[in-house]
């Protein structure tokens, strides 16, 4: 049974990271000073220390929260990998990429994805101790697109693997541009218009059987 003690370290660890990951995103991680936490979670600011050693280890629970929370908004749905010589339907492959490019505008509204944009950077530096963490995600990412496509019959030559990497990528950049210059980037109707292209190709193969990814 979980003690009050227990329980009032686990909701100061919660207040904690949703004040940290809030301020990484908004200033930076260089930016973010223990104080600057303390502040906005109002937790005293010599119990973050003691919480997660120290402002690395409070970034790497940030992200470790955050690549969580992604997975948990990937919820797999039923459905069956498309044979060879059989064929799918138009209406079953709009639907599939419905549900998986609406997935990625939910993703666009989670406050933690600003996040990822903010510290890319960090990741990219030699030695970072954030690199693992971004390679995860984007693993994560890729594969469930992956199993996504896996179900549908793909052009000649295409295969889920590399269409996946694709996507993922315009994904990305479509929601980097949109935080650049949101007044001129719609992502909602980007997403909308990368569907229209990708489920055209898809469409245009027919019946022919997936390319193995």
């Amino acid at each position: 049974m979980t003690t009050r003690r227990e329980q009032t370290s686990h909701e100061s660890s919660e207040l904690i990271l949703r004040a940290a990951a809030e301020l990484f995103a908004a200033k930076g991680y260089r930016q973010t000073t223990f104080a600057d936490v303390a502040e906005r979670s109002g937790i005293s600011r010599g119990s973050i220390p003691w919480h997660f050693g120290s402002k690395e280890g409070l970034l790497l629970a940030v992200l470790e929260r955050s690549v969580d929370l992604i997975r948990a908004g990937l919820v797999e749905e039923p459905g069956e990998r498309t044979e060879p010589g059989e064929r799918t339907e138009p209406e079953e492959v709009a639907a599939g990429f419905d549900r998986l490019l609406g997935g990625a505008d939910a993703l666009f509204a989670q406050p933690t994805t600003k996040l990822f944009v903010t510290l890319l950077v960090e990741a990219l530096e030699p030695g970072s101790p954030i690199h693992g963490r971004y390679v995860e995600i984007h693993n994560t990412l890729r594969d469930h697109c992956r199993r996504w496509l896996e179900r549908l019959p793909l052009p000649p030559g295409l295969s889920a693997e590399t269409l996946s990497v694709t996507l993922i990528g315009a994904g990305i950049g479509i929601h980097q541009q949109w935080l650049l210059a949101p007044e001129r980037v719609d992502p909602q109707q980007s997403l909308a218009a990368l569907r229209t292209l990708v489920a055209g190709a898809v469409l245009s193969a027919g019946g022919e059987p997936p390319a193995g990814g």
